[in-house]
């Protein structure tokens, strides 16, 4: 009877987390939500290797993995898609506008990085995470 239940609970339990899911829906095709998930899925693996390089002392490196996956140099790698993969047009102007301040705290993180300044790069690495927080929090495609 436990077993039934503890099942039961599993396969109920994506369907009443969606229904309580408070986020805003960013209405993109599905050329553009696996444009985006597979973006997102390469900044988390950036994010972590950051964190690794601050970590081991490697700042200098920490700021090249910031400027080239997240930060200002990121963006606009989607230009060479067909419209409809490209998820930044698609965006409500609000998800855009996190979109970019995500960008901007990298940039932010990378300069301090390559200043050398440990402190001020893991405060701003703290901004960083915190802007995709905020937008994964606000936002979702489905």
């Amino acid at each position: 009877m436990r077993r039934a239940f503890a099942l039961a609970c599993l396969v109920c339990a994506p369907t009443v987390f969606a229904a309580e899911d408070g986020r805003t829906l960013a209405p993109l095709t599905p050329a553009a939500q696996a444009t985006l998930r597979d973006e997102m899925l390469g900044n988390l693996r950036a994010l972590n290797e950051l964190i690794t390089l601050v970590a081991d002392g490697k700042l200098a490196e920490a700021a090249v993995v910031a400027d080239t996956e997240l930060g200002f140099g990121a963006m606009g790698r989607n230009r060479s898609l067909p419209m409809d993969a490209r998820p930044g047009p698609q965006m409500p102007q609000a998800m855009h506008r996190m979109g970019i301040d995500g960008h901007q705290a990298a940039s932010r993180f990378a300069e301090a990085a390559k200043a050398g300044d440990q402190a001020l790069a893991l405060r701003r690495l703290g901004e960083l995470t915190t802007t995709c927080v905020a937008c994964h929090h606000a936002w979702r495609t489905r």
